[in-house]
């Protein structure tokens, strides 16, 4: 069964915010109730180094060919080069898009061509910046064998986007599992999740 203790620590320490009320802009210009910020993780140890451990049992038990790991930019590459670490495997990373001077590169540190490479996302939502860095490593002439992310929020269009694309995607948790999650610890209540259950399935058009 699914320890789902570490996603109430995210909770606990607003890396996952929850506010129907006043909710949160995306860079998409969706309105969300939900704001998940990684990058908070990273200062407290004892979870960051929970979400390595969870990423790699993910990776041993079901990717054990991978022979590269990157991160996307920016909030794939602290638990990409964590988890490349603890496996003593080649890191790189890839860009949202090409530098604009020196060298003008779109993967930073080197991928072999022909590797297999699990890349590290914090999240997914729609999908967009992890199917570019799929495609930049594909462009590379190297196999992307699998997307990893903390958190899913298990949208269509992102499910609709891997399946063109032919690419596996797992994460830690998902939408259903934040739910359980923040109810069950009173994070939120029966009407607020509602509310959240309503967003879910129109992201687009709630308000």
């Amino acid at each position: 069964m699914k320890s789902l203790e570490l996603l109430n620590d995210l909770i606990g320490i607003n890396s996952i915010k929850i506010d129907v009320n006043n909710p949160f802009t995306w860079a998409s210009g969706w309105k969300s109730p939900i704001y998940f910020d990684n990058r908070v993780s990273l200062s407290y140890p004892h979870i960051r180094k929970n979400i390595t451990n969870r990423l790699i049992d993910i990776i041993d038990n079901r990717y054990n060919s991978v022979n590269t790991i990157a991160g996307v930019a920016t909030a794939g590459i602290p638990q990409g080069a964590l988890i490349s670490e603890k496996l003593n495997l080649p890191f790189a990373y890839v860009r949202s898009k090409p530098k604009s001077h020196g060298m003008k590169n779109l993967i930073e540190g080197k991928i072999e061509k022909g590797k297999k490479v699990i890349l590290i996302e914090d999240l997914i939502s729609t999908g967009g910046s992890s199917i570019k860095a799929v495609e930049a490593i594909r462009n590379n002439n190297s196999e992307v064998i699998a997307v990893l992310s903390i958190f899913n929020y298990g949208f269509d269009l992102s499910i609709n986007n891997f399946i063109e694309i032919n690419c596996h995607t797992e994460s830690i948790f998902t939408y259903s599992d934040l739910l359980e999650v923040a109810l069950a610890n009173r994070h939120i209540s029966e009407k607020e999740l509602i509310k959240l259950k309503s967003w879910r399935e129109n992201p687009e058009k709630w308000s």
